[in-house]
C-alpha cells in the first residue's frame, strides 16, 4: 500500500549516522524520527535474500568477491559494522525478513530496492516480491523499485497490488511509455540532475517525483519547490532540523 508520502525517506537507513543498510541503521533513522526508510535487497549464492547494496563485499563488510560467490551461513558471519565504527563491530548483514520484522515493529514505511547481482534480475524479484506477499501487510506503506525494467515488469505481474518505483539515473528517451508499462506509482529520479523543467516534465505524467540522495538542506528546499514530493537522504534527522529552519 503506497499512504501519502513523508518529504524525507532514510537511505539505507541513515547511512550518515551508522553502517548501512544494517538493523542498527534502521533503528537510528527511526531514533532521528524517519517514518519511511529505503533498503537494497539482493540474493546470495544460494538465493538468499539480504540487505546489502553492492555487487562486492569489501565496501561494506569484513569479507572479500562478489556477494553471488557467497552463501549465506558463510555471509551472515561478516562484520558488516566495523568498517563504519567501533560501537558497530560485529553488526551482520540482514536477512531480508528479519530487516522487514525490525522495520515492521518500528511502524515504519518501506521502499525496497531490489538490486540484483548481475545476471539475477528476475530471480532477484521474484524472490523479493514473493517474500514481501507473505510478511508484509497489505495496510502498511511499501514502495517496491529498482533500476532494472524487467524487475518492475515481473513485480507488477507476482504482486500488481504492490506499488512500483521507477528508478532512474540518466533517463532513456521512452521513460514514459516505460513508466506506463510498468504501472509506474513514482518516478524516482537521481536528484543532481534536475531542475524545474525536468521536475516539471516528470510531474506531468501524472506521478509523484522522488529524487536521490539529498544531504543539503538548501537544495533539498529547491526541489521541494519545484515540487519534488519526497527525497531519500542519508541524515533524516539532521536534514528534518536543517529545513526547519529554512
Amino acid at each position: 500500500m503506497l499512504s501519502t508520502l513523508p518529504r524525507l525517506i532514510g537511505h539505507r537507513g541513515a547511512k550518515e549516522s551508522a553502517p548501512e543498510n544494517t538493523l542498527a541503521s534502521i533503528r537510528e533513522a527511526a531514533r532521528q524520527g524517519a517514518v519511511w526508510v529505503e533498503i537494497d535487497v539482493a540474493l546470495t549464492r544460494d538465493g538468499v535474500p539480504v540487505v546489502i547494496h553492492d555487487d562486492t563485499l569489501e565496501r561494506t563488510t569484513s569479507g572479500r568477491g562478489a556477494l553471488a560467490a557467497i552463501d549465506w551461513a558463510e555471509l551472515r558471519a561478516l562484520d558488516a559494522g566495523s568498517w563504519f565504527g567501533a560501537p558497530f563491530a560485529g553488526e551482520p548483514v540482514p536477512h531480508f525478513e528479519a530487516l522487514l520484522d525490525l522495520v515492521l515493529d518500528l511502524d515504519l514505511g518501506l521502499n525496497a530496492e531490489i538490486k540484483p547481482t548481475p545476471g539475477r534480475s528476475l530471480e532477484t524479484a521474484e524472490t523479493a516480491i514473493n517474500t514481501l506477499k507473505r510478511r508484509w501487510p497489505a495496510d502498511r506503506p511499501l514502495l517496491v523499485s529498482s533500476f532494472q525494467v524487467d524487475c518492475l515488469e515481473l513485480a507488477r505481474t507476482l504482486a500488481p497490488e504492490i506499488p512500483r518505483g521507477y528508478l532512474m539515473d540518466r533517463p532513456p528517451a521512452d521513460w514514459a511509455a516505460i513508466a506506463d508499462r510498468i504501472g509506474a506509482a513514482t518516478l524516482n529520479v537521481n536528484q543532481k540532475r534536475q531542475t524545474a523543467v525536468t521536475v516539471a516534465a516528470y510531474r506531468a505524467s501524472g506521478r509523484p517525483v522522488l529524487a536521490y540522495t539529498v544531504n543539503d538542506a538548501v537544495r533539498a528546499k529547491a526541489l521541494f519547490d519545484w515540487g519534488v514530493a519526497a527525497v531519500f537522504t542519508d541524515a533524516p534527522g539532521r536534514l528534518a532540523e536543517q529545513l526547519g529552519r529554512l
